[in-house]
């Protein structure tokens, strides 16, 4: 492993305990379909009716059988718009309540827009690791910085400055983490880190997360929320 150590690029410390529906021309397809079938059942009994052997007529027993049936249809259509009713409000409640993650930092395992500010990166080493290191790759996936790491390690801060102290340039940049054992590589996985929460929305029966470095997620792959640190 390469040991390389700009002079404010990395802070590490303690972690503290701790991110589809079918679209609606086919709902209404799939609805005009069931109250067709409706009206053709009530077609063919009126012309069971008006067509029947009046020396041998159908058994009362058939229509009720028939008539419980068309009640059973019709009960399962409704039912079904009862639960899209009720999906759409679950679905519209977890919109409202997640709106105001917008402006938070979400721990996710993605890449992250850095702007200047360090970023708060959770180090996730293999668990026979007895080192580790952090690699720093630019939105080409080149590699701009790496640094050794000990395991003990549960909270980095990359400062987002180069060799000589300059910043480095704004953009996304992703992290991962190399674990080593004996010195030998035995893993490799993008690191957990903090990045800013821009937008929430609705994507059919599910919510999802944009950051701010243009990615999108899920909000059950957020493992911790925190206020915007400056």
């Amino acid at each position: 492993m390469s040991d390389i150590a700009p002079p404010q690029p990395l802070y590490s410390g303690n972690a503290a305990q701790k991110s589809g529906a079918a679209p609606a021309s086919a709902e209404n397809d799939a609805k005009n379909a069931l109250s067709s079938d409706f009206d053709t059942f009530l077609k063919m009994l009126t012309v069971q009716v008006q067509n029947q052997d009046p020396l041998n007529p159908v058994d009362s027993t058939d229509y009720a059988t028939q008539l419980a049936t068309f009640s059973s249809v019709e009960q399962q259509v409704q039912t079904n718009d009862l639960l899209r009713a009720i999906g759409g409000t679950l679905g519209g409640n977890a919109l409202q309540e997640m709106s105001g993650w917008i402006g938070m930092e979400a721990l996710v395992r993605a890449p992250v827009l850095f702007t200047g500010a360090p970023v708060a990166i959770r180090p996730d080493y293999a668990e026979e690791a007895d080192a580790g290191a952090l690699v720093v790759r630019n939105s080409d996936g080149d590699v701009v910085q790496r640094f050794d790491l000990t395991t003990d390690q549960t909270e980095v801060f990359w400062g987002g400055a180069d060799e000589t102290g300059e910043p480095l340039p704004t953009g996304v940049y992703r992290f991962e983490i190399e674990s080593y054992k004996d010195e030998a590589l035995i893993d490799t996985r993008q690191a957990q880190a903090y990045s800013r929460i821009s937008e929430v929305r609705k994507d059919g029966d599910s919510v999802v997360l944009r950051m701010a470095d243009g990615t999108e997620t899920s909000p059950d792959l957020v493992d911790a929320l925190r206020a915007p640190q400056l």
